[in-house]
């Protein structure tokens, strides 16, 4: 099937947050390749707002995955990391989220699962911008033909995001 070029958020906002992304790290890495991480990003819960604050950082892959292939072994690294789903948009310890996907529009519904690629929130939200941004400013949006830096500086989100750690 070819390599294929992904963008992945990942956020957790419960027990101990770094270690979290680190081991979600290690469990992508044993199954594709991570090109670049963003810095990691204490955020302000958007959706759900009395719950603890997230970690968010940004992967770049290379895959050989189709798209829902890669859907699949993200909810595996979920669940192997110990997401539970109680909540719609509630506490988790790891949530992973195909954002962009080399330069494919897809929605989708297969196998009991819907793929919606690029992400359907990905524009309106600034903790994925924010580090969307750090990797790949000029990247463009394929469904809004905007760079991730313009969709940046018109986001009206008005949750904090600021930088926890470096990379």
């Amino acid at each position: 099937m070819g390599e294929h070029i992904a963008f992945i958020g990942l956020g957790s906002n419960l027990n101990d947050r770094p270690a979290n992304l680190v081991a979600t790290q290690n469990a992508l890495a044993g199954v594709l390749t991570i090109q670049r991480a963003s810095s990691l990003y204490e955020t302000e819960p958007v959706d759900v707002p009395n719950q603890p604050w997230f970690l968010n950082q940004i992967l770049v892959v290379k895959c050989t995955y189709s798209p829902f292939d890669l859907l699949k072994t993200c909810l595996t690294v979920e669940q192997n990391l110990g997401r539970v789903r109680r909540a719609p948009k509630g506490p988790r310890t790891i949530d992973l989220d195909i954002l962009l996907y080399d330069e494919l529009v897809l929605d989708e519904e297969r196998d009991g699962l819907s793929l919606v690629i690029p992400h359907p929130r990905l524009h309106l939200r600034k903790f994925v911008l924010v580090p969307l941004c750090e990797l790949a400013p000029h990247h463009l949006h394929p469904v809004f033909k905007q760079t991730m830096g313009q969709l940046l500086t018109t986001v009206v989100d008005p949750s904090l995001v600021r930088l926890y750690l470096k990379l």
